[in-house]
């Protein structure tokens, strides 16, 4: 949106550009603390302060919903539904029950730790490849669910890892957009990008995760569990037919994902990646289409109060951004680094990308580096260190802020622990942003001395 054109309302209570602006963030993350309240509800709240704020009339409000269905997060929410349809589809075919059985059988994934790394390498790998988190938790959720959840994972477990293990497999991708962006700025290799700042910032991430995920499955605070129904549990054979249908759907599986590695597809392309992996599903089992159809709506039917979620949430984000309130955050802590020292310069530049810059990832990584551009120049930063800060000021937003890719994720888990979420998130944030501080003041004059 144009600095220049005002989407503030005739009875706006706050000035164009202005901390008061994110009141309505402040409000979604402290009632999502307080228990059993509604994802939905918790949304609806956050929306009627930024609603009144910015002084919104009935009519701004409703083309704002219509902008909110085209946006990304409509797009995200979408994507969740069909994977709940091909996850239906999927049940109907008995696709679920025979991976499980495999998986448990030749890699034993019985436990709670094995299984915790089973979500957290799968996740990596499948968004790395695809580039995309939303996409790629919608594509292994209905696999990998059924597995964990007969090892006993809890459904606020898996979504933690979704995300942060999502996260961590978009910085590692070789050809993911944020990747491309963060070369194209710091003008590294990609295996020197990875060496000094990629690498130990996902290992920090997944290490951290991994250890949140324990402490959910052993807080009894925690008490959602997976309710699966018959077609999803395990059982102690499988037919000839059910191995070619999982055959087949897991070389469509693997058949797209290269498709979309190789030709650079966006997110956009996990819908039909859903509806054609459904398709071929409907083909080998010799499912009418209409009973493939009629399980995929009832699939995508259960995730409907997720899409709207996603809409409200989105309104949410648009009301803070006619008040320019992350801009706002971001010009005060800007202020506080200027030309200092090295250290200060990487440090300032991970909190402002962190806590004052919100937007997608690699929109993130150009507006922080525009920020600190000259200081980054002035000070001498190594660019493997500052490559280190803009890939934390791009992940940490979406880990502490509940957004799409905290939402995304959550959903596909099939929970609603925001708890969980923001636990997750804060733990592998403040680890690594601790971890950049301390790397930046005993690492860079050893390996990169002025």
């Amino acid at each position: 949106m144009g600095r220049g054109i005002s989407m503030l309302g005739p009875y706006a209570l706050i000035p164009e550009e202005s901390l008061w602006a994110l009141i309505p963030l402040a409000v979604y993350i402290l009632v999502s603390f307080r228990p059993k309240v509604h994802a939905l509800t918790i949304a609806m709240i956050a929306c009627l302060f930024g609603y009144i704020l910015t002084g919104q009339t009935p009519a701004m409000t409703g083309a704002l919903v219509v902008k909110s269905l085209g946006s990304t997060l409509g797009l995200i929410g979408f994507i969740i539904m069909c994977g709940a349809g091909l996850g239906s589809v999927m049940s109907e075919a008995r696709v679920s029950h025979t991976i499980v059985y495999w998986i448990v059988k030749y890699i034993g994934v019985t436990t709670e730790k094995r299984a915790i790394l089973c979500v957290i390498v799968t996740t990596t790998l499948v968004c790395g490849l695809l580039g995309t988190l939303a996409g790629g938790c919608a594509i292994v959720a209905p696999i990998l669910i059924p597995i964990v959840a007969a090892a006993g994972l809890k459904p606020a477990t898996v979504a933690c890892l979704f995300q942060s293990s999502g996260e961590t497999g978009l910085i590692w991708g070789p050809f993911t957009g944020p990747t491309v962006a963060l070369l194209a700025i710091t003008h590294l290799s990609y295996g020197r990008m990875m060496l000094w700042a990629a690498l130990p910032y996902g290992l920090i991430w997944l290490t951290v995760i991994y250890f949140c995920g324990l402490r959910i499955q052993h807080d009894p605070s925690y008490d959602e569990r997976y309710e699966l129904d018959t077609a999803e549990q395990t059982t102690l054979g499988i037919t000839a037919q059910e191995k070619r249908v999982t055959l087949a759907f897991l070389i469509g599986f693997v058949g797209l994902l290269t498709f979309s590695m190789i030709t650079h597809q966006k997110t956009a392309f996990t819908v039909f990646v859903m509806l054609a992996l459904a398709l071929v599903i409907c083909l080998f089992k010799s499912l009418d289409m209409s009973v493939m159809f009629r399980a995929f709506a009832k699939g995508m039917g259960s995730m409907a109060g997720t899409f709207l979620l996603f809409i409200l949430l989105n309104m949410m984000l648009e009301y803070i951004n006619y008040g320019h309130g992350f801009e706002a955050l971001g010009k005060i802590l800007v202020s506080f680094a200027g030309e200092g020292s090295r250290m200060m310069v990487v440090i300032m530049g991970t909190l402002v990308g962190s806590f004052g810059v919100n937007g997608g990832a690699v929109a993130q990584l150009q507006v922080t580096h525009g920020l600190f551009a000259s200081a980054v120049k002035t000070a001498s930063v190594p660019m493997e260190f500052w490559a280190l800060a803009l890939i934390c000021g791009s992940r940490v937003t979406t880990s502490i802020y509940p957004g799409s890719n905290m939402i995304a994720p959550m959903g596909l888990a099939r929970s609603e622990s925001l708890k969980a979420m923001l636990f997750g998130g804060w733990s592998v944030s403040m680890t690594s942003i601790a971890f950049i501080i301390v790397w930046s003041w005993f690492a860079m004059p050893i390996f990169f001395p002025i």
